[in-house]
Parts: structure tokens; C-alpha cells; sequence
């Protein structure tokens, strides 16, 4: 029997607390987190425990404190990639954000890692796109991949931080902005559609197919993730 398997995540931006809602659950049935990376866990075999699990978005260098902290409020520390760190307890430990100030201040610590890389790549997709309406030739041709791949990093990145500041604005119960954001997606989706359709510019039409993916593909996956949770529900 395998002793490790290979679990996706629902993305810690989107769906931060169906993820651990989750981990929670397999370690029910003994299956433990050992190590996660942006797309999913690692779970190891061991003896069914009941945990619950948090994450936390913090920039370390060697803050050994940061760790002992939570450990001595009863989480211990499971695994880290990059700026997040994957904790663990048992049910009766106070949360780790357990008043709205705090949480708060988690989402802008994500935000602010987030931004570091988000903004560059935007700026330069941005330029890539740019350059591509007012170059021809060679320089044309080596604009237009440069402009696909880094939106094709772009869009993603940018879905991630709005959906950071969603969840702080979730908290402060800022429901304008909540509003305002969930129509964007929408209109961008739309507006490319009508590109694709009635404007006849490769540069364009392939953006507008780039946008138009980057909504349908992470929502073909979340129906299969859907429908195959289901199943194992009833399995």
C-alpha cells in the first residue's frame, strides 16, 4: 500500500478554508500533511488523528521566535513554500486569527508577497502588448511571445491578488469593493468574447483567447474537482 500521496489545492486564495476543511478530513483518515506547494500537499500514512489546520503569509529570514510562537500557542509547524507556512493543531487550540484586526493583517502580509512579483509582471506584459501595436517584423514576432508568456503568468497572478484583497475586504465587510471586483472577471470575459468575434488582429485575438482560457480552464478544473470529491464521497 502506499505510504505517500499527491492531493491538488483548491488554490489558498479561492478557497483558503474548503483546503484546510480538507487536510482536516484526511487526517481523519490518516492521511497527514508532509510538505505543499502552491498546487497542492503531500500526505503521508500514519495513525488517524483528528487536526485542524491554518496558514499563515509571513516574510521570514532566520526568525526562529516565529515558529516557537506558535508552537507555544499549541500549532505546530508543518511545512513552508515561500512566504506561506502550513500549521496544524488539535481541535480545542485557539485560532490563530481569532479577531478581525488579525485577520486582517494575514491577507495584507499575502498581498504584499504577492505584489512584489504581480506588479513587475504585469508592467512588463503590459509594455510586451504595447510594443507589439507599434512594431513590425522580427521585433513584432519576438514582442508577441514575450507578450503571451508573461500573460500567461500575468492573469493568474493577478486573479490570485484580487482575490487576496477580496478576503480582507470579506473581512472588513467592505461589500461594495466585494461587489466591484466580482464584476470584473465578468466584463473582461465578455469584452474578449466580442474581440474574438468581430476584431480581426492576431495580436489581439490571441490575447483575447489568452483571457478568455485563463477563466475557463480553472473553472474546468474546479468541476472536475467538484465531481471527483463528489464520487469519493459516495466511494
Amino acid at each position: 500500500m502506499r505510504q505517500t500521496k499527491y492531493i491538488m489545492s483548491e488554490g489558498l486564495a479561492f478557497a483558503e478554508d474548503k483546503d484546510m476543511e480538507k487536510l482536516r478530513r484526511y487526517s481523519l483518515k490518516g492521511w497527514h500533511v508532509s510538505d505543499f506547494k502552491l498546487m497542492g500537499y503531500t500526505l503521508k500514512k500514519g495513525e488517524s488523528s483528528d487536526y485542524i489546520y491554518s496558514v499563515d503569509y509571513r516574510s521570514l529570514k532566520e526568525d526562529d521566535e516565529y515558529f516557537d510562537l506558535f508552537s507555544a500557542s499549541g500549532w505546530s509547524h508543518v511545512a513552508s513554500t515561500g512566504d506561506i507556512h502550513l500549521f496544524r493543531a488539535k481541535p480545542d487550540t485557539k485560532p490563530i486569527y481569532s479577531d478581525r484586526d488579525t485577520a486582517v493583517e494575514k491577507y495584507e502580509s499575502s498581498a504584499r508577497s504577492i505584489n512584489y512579483f504581480v506588479i513587475p509582471v504585469v508592467l512588463i506584459t503590459l509594455l510586451a502588448w504595447g510594443g507589439t501595436m507599434l512594431s513590425s517584423g522580427i521585433l513584432h514576432s519576438i514582442l508577441i511571445v514575450t507578450a503571451v508568456i508573461s500573460t500567461a503568468i500575468a492573469i493568474p497572478a493577478a486573479m490570485t491578488v484580487i482575490a487576496t484583497y477580496n478576503n480582507k475586504w470579506k473581512i472588513k465587510e467592505k461589500k461594495g469593493l466585494i461587489n466591484l471586483f466580482k464584476t470584473i472577471p465578468v466584463l473582461l470575459f465578455l469584452i474578449a468574447v466580442f474581440v474574438l468575434i468581430y476584431v480581426r488582429d492576431i495580436g489581439v485575438n490571441i490575447l483575447a483567447s489568452m483571457i478568455i482560457g485563463a477563466f475557463a480552464f480553472p473553472t474546468a478544473i474546479w468541476i472536475f474537482m467538484s465531481v471527483y470529491h463528489k464520487i469519493g464521497k459516495k466511494a
